[in-house]
């Protein structure tokens, strides 16, 4: 009877292991391709951003204002406009809507009425 024996090729360990060397051509490709999913991004928000509102009608938007007087506070603008509702509410619609820090006026401003309290 034969047999038959089979062996792996001896592998030797080289002498010096072998390093990935980029030059700088190649490091800026790299770094382009790594960099390009972020810039697709970026310019996707960019153009995209500003497309809130995307059907055909016009919109128009028109608020009822009141002037300031000299005398006037947020306070008596608010329970002038909506005498059933909670002044601080009203108050808290008028400085959001009208962009207000702080609650000062200015007499001859005009603020906007929020649309829950128009008359």
């Amino acid at each position: 009877m034969s047999s038959i024996t089979v062996t792996a090729p001896s592998i030797r360990p080289s002498a010096a292991a072998t390093r990935l060397r980029l030059t700088t051509r190649g490091r800026r490709v790299l770094l382009a391709l790594a960099a390009l999913p972020l810039a697709v991004g970026l310019a996707f928000a960019a153009l995209s951003g500003g497309s809130a509102y995307a059907g055909g009608e016009e919109v128009v938007t028109s608020f009822e204002t009141v002037t300031v007087m000299p005398g006037d506070t947020l306070w008596s603008i608010a329970e002038e406009i909506a005498p059933a509702a909670d002044p601080r509410e009203v108050v808290d619609a008028l400085q959001r809507l009208n962009l207000l820090e702080g609650g000062a006026l200015m007499i001859g401003d005009e603020l906007a009425i929020p649309a829950g309290y128009e008359s």
